[in-house]
Parts: C-alpha cells; sequence; structure tokens
C-alpha cells in the first residue's frame, strides 16, 4: 500500500502517473502549472513551469524575477525543487488561489540586516541559495498550509503564526 508521504518521495520519479492517488496526482501529471503572487511589487505569474519532465527555462527565469530579493531587485536561480512544493501546497489547498510569497531569495546582505532586527533568521539561511520561501494562501489558515507542507517531507517548515506567514525550503527535513 502506496501512503501519502511514499507518494510524494517518488513524486519526481517517471512513474507517478501510473499510480492512482487522486489528491496528488492532477488532470495532466505531465504538466505543472504555478501562481505565484509578490505583495511586495503586485507581481503576478502563472504559468506551465514544467511539461513531460522538462523544467521550462523561461518560466524559471520569470520565477528567479518575481521572488527576488525585493529589497535591492537581486535574482538568483530558484530551486525547481521549491517549485514543486509550491505546487503541491497551491493545488492542495489553494482553490486556485495564487501563493502570496512574502519573501523568496534574500541577499546575504538582506538577510544580515534581517538578522541584526531579529533572531528568527538563520545565518546559513535557505533563502540566500533560492532554496526558500515565506508564503500565504489567502482563504487558507496557516496551521493548515504548515501541515500539508509537512506531511510532503520535502524540506524545512517553519511556522510564523504572529508574522502571518509559513516557511518552506528544499533543505532537509526539519521544522520549527
Amino acid at each position: 500500500m502506496v501512503n501519502r508521504r511514499k507518494l510524494l518521495q517518488l513524486g519526481s520519479a517517471a512513474t507517478v502517473g501510473l499510480i492512482a492517488a487522486p489528491r496528488l496526482v492532477l488532470a495532466n501529471a505531465n504538466s505543472r502549472i504555478v501562481s505565484l503572487f509578490d505583495p511586495n511589487h503586485g507581481q503576478l505569474l502563472s504559468a506551465e513551469y514544467y511539461v513531460d519532465g522538462w523544467y521550462n527555462p523561461d518560466v524559471l527565469a520569470q520565477v528567479d524575477w518575481l521572488m527576488r530579493d525585493w529589497r535591492i531587485d537581486e535574482t538568483r536561480r530558484i530551486d525547481p525543487g521549491l517549485l514543486d512544493i509550491l505546487y503541491t501546497l497551491q493545488n492542495e489547498l489553494g482553490r486556485g488561489e495564487p501563493v502570496h510569497i512574502i519573501s523568496g531569495y534574500r541577499s546575504a546582505a538582506t538577510n544580515a540586516m534581517l538578522r541584526a532586527r531579529s533572531r528568527n533568521v538563520a545565518r546559513n539561511s535557505y533563502h540566500m541559495r533560492g532554496q526558500a520561501a515565506d508564503i500565504r494562501i489567502p482563504g487558507v489558515g496557516l496551521r493548515s498550509l504548515r501541515d500539508l507542507a509537512l506531511d510532503l517531507q520535502q524540506g524545512g517548515v517553519g511556522y510564523y503564526p504572529y508574522s502571518d506567514f509559513v516557511h518552506v525550503d528544499t533543505g532537509p527535513v526539519r521544522d520549527w
């Protein structure tokens, strides 16, 4: 019997389209469309970033720009695995709402500035590697968002209810 966690671990394998799991295998398992909103600039991106085992480099470049360090307009390549996490969260919980990217990539200088203001900012943050995002989805409770992110077992999950976001990253599986 394949449980949900095991199925997600197989998510990048070509066999995922052959496994019957109605909550995870959507109408077209060979295509992934993600909808992201940057509230810092009011930018919306809805695009097919993955098709038939191929990450579209043009869309990835658009994602890099949307998830840039908005304080200095600096970009870095965003880990496509992070998009896969956002895609799953959006499709499981979002009901068509875009994922709001509160913070995506952060430069070392921005991270140091934020770290000086808060003990909740990691010295070697995955944000600086393009492997993390602080997110919310309108109409979705933060606990529900956090719980599904934890169920995915795809990386780190931080819960920040007082700041109104959930952190997800593609690092080791852990939570705080």
